[in-house]
């Protein structure tokens, strides 16, 4: 990674790197906790997905909460704060509605990071240096989620698969610091929230912002189904891993993770360098293209080093994924003042798609095995290429005006 040119730059590598499991949550760590535990494939994925539930529902709202306060730095410290009460809280308490009502608690409260993260990337580096400020910010992110895993896997041999929960908290703990590292001052509270000229685009309301453009719906459809193939993949993976050797399962799953985000740190570093010269959607398909690859190589051998090998393809499709979303959607709300309104909308498509993802897989594994399940997935990651493909504009090169600014743009969106 370049050295940076970004006021706060080194701070905000820092707080990429302290949130990388934060952001994402327990996953697939809780569903070999939970295994452990005694529980079956089916309440695991049920509690998954009542995480997944609170938490998407919480995204609009608090893409919405970050546009309107300046204080995006308090509003990261906050969360933090509350997802460390929820993985300190898990293991003291491992019902099935503590842990539903803790995780949902914790999927709520991360639902702020990503607009928050975003709008102050926007801020600070303005729109020349944002998508490749972005890659940068998914790159950190990445090496701390390998870092994390690894330490969790190490940890976990020693205190079992509980200690995930105290390194996870620990990590949410230290991303305060970085936070408030972050120079206030240089960060522009217009630009942050994607008002490009200071204002508010003509007062335009968030909702008519992300009803009416057309591109963003169609965008908020694709991000669904990719998370409705991806999320489960991992999780079922960890269930496979456990089955075959519970003492080890934390620790296979650790190098699963590991696998996959060496993987994403460069796929995260290539596309903030080249979104802008190869555009934003043949990098977008590439990933979708991967994703129904790796569902379908799961299918071919229970060796768990095939599956470890297999998680690595995790790392082209997620490295891809989290670079490019907020970039795509900052091309589509450009000049609204609603740009994380709209990353939350997003958010929530992604949201509902992976928690469907990981009740339905959780599902069909209980009616016909592991190889249907992740067969089923494969083929959801094909649909949403297509949609990609035939949908969706290229937004790099000319934004895509948004609806809420000039009506006509929803119907014939610019390419």
């Amino acid at each position: 990674m370049s050295s940076p040119s970004v006021p706060g730059a080194r701070a905000l590598d820092a707080l990429n790197f302290a949130l990388a499991d934060v952001r994402d949550g327990l996953g697939p760590y809780l569903a070999v906790y939970l295994l452990a535990q005694g529980w079956d494939q089916a309440a695991t994925g049920l509690v998954l997905a009542v995480s997944g539930i609170a938490g998407l529902l919480a995204q609009a709202p608090a893409g919405a909460l970050v546009d309107a306060v300046a204080a995006r730095r308090t509003v990261i410290a906050v969360a933090a704060l509350m997802v460390t009460a929820a993985c300190l809280l898990i293991p003291l308490f491992p019902g099935f509605w503590p842990v539903a009502a803790l995780q949902a608690g914790s999927g709520m409260a991360a639902a702020v990071f990503p607009p928050a993260i975003a709008g102050l990337t926007l801020g600070l580096a303005g729109r020349a240096a944002f998508a490749r400020r972005t890659g940068r910010n998914e790159a950190w992110n990445h090496a701390g989620n390998a870092v994390a895993a690894a330490a969790a896997g190490g940890l976990s041999l020693w205190f079992g698969p509980v200690a995930v929960f105290w390194l996870l908290g620990g990590m949410a703990l230290a991303s305060l610091a970085a936070a408030f590292a972050i120079p206030a001052e240089r960060i522009d509270p217009a630009l942050a929230r994607g008002a490009d000229d200071g204002g508010q685009a003509g007062g335009a309301s968030a909702w008519r912002v992300l009803a009416t453009c057309r591109p963003l719906l169609v965008f908020a459809l694709c991000v669904a189904l990719f998370h409705l193939a991806n999320a489960a993949m991992l999780p079922l993976v960890g269930q496979k891993l456990a089955q075959q050797d519970l003492k080890q399962g934390t620790a296979l799953m650790s190098a699963c993770i590991v696998a996959a985000q060496l993987v994403m740190v460069p796929m995260a570093a290539l596309a903030g360098a080249k979104a802008e010269a190869w555009g934003r959607k043949p990098l977008f398909l590439a990933g979708f293209a991967v994703l129904a690859l790796r569902g379908w190589l799961y299918t071919l051998s229970d060796d768990a080093w095939w599956l470890v090998g297999v998680q690595c393809l995790d790392g082209v499709g997620a490295g891809l994924f989290g670079a490019l979303m907020p970039m795509i959607v900052a091309d589509l709300t450009k000049g609204t003042g609603h740009f994380g309104a709209g990353l939350g909308a997003v958010a929530t498509a992604q949201g509902i798609g992976a928690s469907l993802s990981n009740a339905a897989a959780g599902w069909v594994v209980v009616q016909a095995g592991y190889s249907a399940a992740f067969l089923a997935l494969a083929a959801t990651a094909a649909a949403g290429a297509l949609l990609f493909w035939q949908a969706m504009p290229e937004t790099a090169r000319d934004a895509v005006t948004p609806a809420a600014a000039n009506p006509a743009s929803s119907a014939s969106p610019t390419r």
